[in-house]
């Protein structure tokens, strides 16, 4: 069962994953794990060992320190942006394929 720091962990990083656009795939081939697996670190399904964090935070470019820093708005504004955009680019795709 996880607790509230692992939630933490996990949320950060799956912000900072997506606030760069990886995939769970690029980010686990960087890291020498299955995107099944970065899918767990995120849900907080799995604890991640310190090695793990380490080869993470190298792979995402910041300290380990902040994955246990709370989540700034402007980190935030961004993600939704990208999702936003993302999502727009894939409405476009399904439209033109339907014509």
């Amino acid at each position: 069962m996880s607790n509230s720091v692992d939630v933490l962990v996990g949320r950060r990083l799956r912000a900072r994953r997506r606030l760069l656009g990886y995939s769970q795939q690029a980010l686990g081939e960087a890291c020498g794990v299955t995107f099944q697996q970065i899918h767990k670190y995120e849900a907080a399904v799995c604890r991640l060992s310190v090695v793990m964090l380490w080869k993470l935070a190298t792979a995402l470019e910041v300290e380990i320190g902040y994955f246990f820093a709370a989540q700034s708005d402007d980190e935030v504004a961004i993600a939704r942006r990208r999702e936003m955009a993302a999502s727009r680019e894939e409405m476009s795709r399904q439209v033109s394929d339907a014509a």
